[in-house]
């Protein structure tokens, strides 16, 4: 299926690891011009070697600084001359119970989840507004925003207030032609499960187990008896961010395996 990507200036924040680096991919090949946005110049310039196609573009930045949003639209329209879609795909999280959550913990979720893509959206309403055939924006939440969980309240929190924001921004840019999602990944084989010192060596120090037996038990709450893959997300992304999901605007897909058990 042809997606209509060709030519399309697409910021991807958090471009460099995870789902983002798999929207990174999949979005070049179908010939979308990006905009990687990451805080590591060095692999910043790992993903842009990666990619097919282009004229591409990297920008250091934290995208869960709300003084970045301006700069962020800026580049694109500097690099490509237009900016017709946004990936908000950056997000961290810990395995820690609430007692052990810092103020700096909340506060992070926050900007990453709230503060900053609010931001990145106003900087860029305009550019989506007049985007050829309507912009379009997606923001990468979790299935947390829909089913807290008790291993990281503020990540879950942070997520569902992303949900909430996406449906606002949805509202407020329909009549403008401008289409926002979001979806809601469960737990995905990337580096942020996976890596060393990632949410699955946390989880076993907290329990008490191995790392291979705090994946098998979290893969075995999957209803599809495993975890996603970054790929497998980024398919749903790359439709989301492209003119085909023309009459799709506020929904917040499920990406979990079946693990929210509730129609959203």
């Amino acid at each position: 299926m042809d997606l209509g990507l060709t030519g399309h200036a697409i910021v991807v924040t958090g471009a460099t690891s995870g789902i983002g680096r798999a929207v990174a991919g999949q979005l070049a090949a179908e010939g979308a011009r990006l905009l990687l946005v990451a805080r590591g110049e060095e692999g910043l310039a790992r993903t842009l070697a990666e990619l097919p196609g282009g004229p591409h573009a990297t920008l250091s930045a934290d995208a869960g600084d709300p003084q970045a949003g301006a700069t962020i639209a800026a580049a694109c329209r500097d690099a490509h001359g237009r900016l017709d879609a946004l990936v908000l795909a950056a997000g961290t999280s810990r395995d820690a119970p609430p007692e052990e959550l810092t103020p700096e913990d909340w506060d992070l979720q926050w900007r990453i989840n709230v503060l900053g893509p609010n931001a990145l959206l106003l900087a860029a309403q305009d550019d989506l507004a007049t985007a050829p055939g309507g912009g379009r924006a997606v923001l990468v939440s979790s299935s947390s925003g829909k089913r807290p969980s008790a291993s990281n309240m503020a990540y879950s929190v942070g997520k569902a207030a992303q949900l909430s924001l996406s449906r606002a921004w949805a509202q407020q840019l329909a009549p403008r032609g401008v289409r926002v999602n979001a979806i809601a990944p469960g737990p995905i084989d990337s580096e942020l499960w996976l890596a060393p010192g990632g949410l699955a060596e946390q989880a076993a120090a907290r329990r008490g187990t191995t790392k291979e037996e705090a994946l098998a038990g979290s893969r075995a709450r999957v209803p599809l008896g495993r975890f996603g893959t970054p790929d497998e997300i980024a398919d749903v992304v790359t439709l989301l961010a492209s003119p085909r999901a023309g009459f799709v605007t506020g929904a917040a897909w499920s990406t979990d395996g079946g693990s929210v058990a509730t129609i959203v």
